[in-house]
């Protein structure tokens, strides 16, 4: 008997296993299990799929159908990262110059020395994380006095690169990405969102608009209830944020309180992104950046004509984007218009208007950017990750050891709790 044959004989259920989540995780997962004759569903609670993996397509005075990625942006460690063989053979672009991150354009706003200086300091604490860790396992505790006049500098980094200040960061956990990365970032011009959302299989059913409220474990097999109904399954792959999965959005069985728990231990960041149009004459140059303001850490970092293209990536972390998030998002345009023109001067702000904006925290299905593992807690990862009982399989970002944070990351778990799903349910086929 066929493991296809097996499975349409031995249940009443629905489907065979239901992905939870249309992100790139849950992507990752789907391609594995397209082709293996099982019946597999997923279900996104957004009305379009990608989850953190967005392109926004945008019109300027200059240009229609910008791809503008409000997610995930880059193709970090692209040398290694799966999404660029995934690229190549669909037939995307994948742009690989350097990118003009780290770089002040002009000098704007200080000194080269002086920011040579500040990296400098950077990148001596992210050494101490890997090769002298502190005790206490919290990434502040491994600065030292004479970081004290680039602290603010250092926070704002911490905020783009996990999302948070230093004090809530494991030095292990950022250790851990630190050694794994290759440091070679890609772009993609037709945006990472596009990729993601057009590789999902088409044999495979995406239920959009269709978000879980419970799930119960009541008898074989696992129940999910929706606004639609009740679908049975014989396993779940659960991508969800960390967010969701500590939170009470969904109704968990009280069995994955161990689950939940290592979820509250690896909470997402705040990360947003807006993009100002640049209309008209302007001293901005293509494929340049700047930073704000190196001694505030509540500071953007902004990504000049990305591409060519007539617009401004303005990105703002950890404290700067709880910032956004207090405030609203007129007053964040309003933030990085100020912050440009004391850079490039008052004329600056008639050619800049606000054009689109992320809002990641505001999405109660997703809430916040990526995670990081709060101190003394990196190994909630693997905790996080191990399957329950044969039916329910855990992926995501916050479940990868190393590549956290990230869509490769995403996609490497859905694929990984993909395997373990076949593994458990061919375990159980009748032979």
């Amino acid at each position: 008997m066929t493991q296809k044959a097996a499975i349409q004989k031995a249940t009443l259920h629905e489907a065979d296993i239901v992905i939870l989540g249309a992100g790139a995780a849950g992507t990752g997962a789907a391609r594995r299990l397209a082709g293996t004759g099982l019946s597999v569903r997923v279900l996104e609670a957004l009305p379009r799929p990608g989850g953190r993996a967005w392109t926004h397509q945008a019109s300027t005075h200059d240009a229609d159908g910008l791809a503008l990625d409000l997610g995930c942006g880059w193709l970090h460690s692209g040398d290694r990262n799966p999404w660029t063989r995934i690229a190549e053979q669909a037939g995307f672009t994948v742009e690989r110059s350097a990118a003009a991150w780290g770089r002040q354009y002009g000098d704007l706003g200080i000194a080269p020395e002086d920011h040579a200086a500040a990296q400098r300091a950077f990148d001596a604490w992210s050494e101490r994380l890997a090769s002298a860790p502190p005790a206490s396992d919290c990434a502040a505790d491994a600065l030292v006095a004479e970081d004290a006049h680039w602290t603010a500098y250092m926070q704002a980094l911490s905020g783009y690169v996990s999302g948070d200040e230093m004090e809530r960061i494991s030095a292990r956990d950022y250790a851990a990405y630190d050694a794994a990365s290759t440091y070679i970032n890609w772009r993609l011009p037709a945006g990472y969102g596009t990729l993601v959302t057009s590789s999902l299989p088409a044999e495979i059913p995406v239920h959009l608009g269709t978000p879980v409220e419970a799930i119960r474990l009541d008898g074989p097999g696992v129940a999910l209830d929706t606004p639609a109904g009740t679908l049975r399954c014989r396993a779940v792959l659960v991508t969800v944020s960390t967010h969701v999965l500590a939170g009470d959005t969904l109704r968990w069985p009280a069995a994955l309180d161990p689950w939940r728990e290592a979820a509250t231990r690896l909470p997402l960041g705040r990360d947003e992104k807006l993009f100002l149009e640049i209309v008209g004459d302007s001293p901005f140059e293509p494929e340049t950046h700047v930073m704000g303001d190196l001694h505030d850490p509540q500071t953007g970092t902004y990504y000049i004509r990305p591409f060519g293209r007539p617009v401004i990536e303005c990105f703002f972390g950890g404290a700067g984007a709880r910032a956004v998030e207090r405030d609203g998002t007129p007053a964040a345009f309003a933030r990085a218009v100020d912050e440009l023109a004391k850079l490039f001067g008052a004329s600056v702000r008639g050619c800049l208007r606000p054009l689109v904006a992320s809002g990641w925290a505001g999405v109660p299905s997703i809430g916040g950017a990526y995670s990081h593992a709060l101190p003394g807690y990196a190994d909630a990862r693997l905790e996080l990750a191990r399957p329950f009982d044969g039916r329910l399989f855990f992926a995501g970002e916050a479940t990868h050891p190393t590549d956290f944070s990230t869509a490769h990351g995403a996609y490497m778990s859905g694929a990984r709790a993909a395997e373990e799903a076949l593994a458990a349910l061919a375990a159980l086929a009748p032979r």
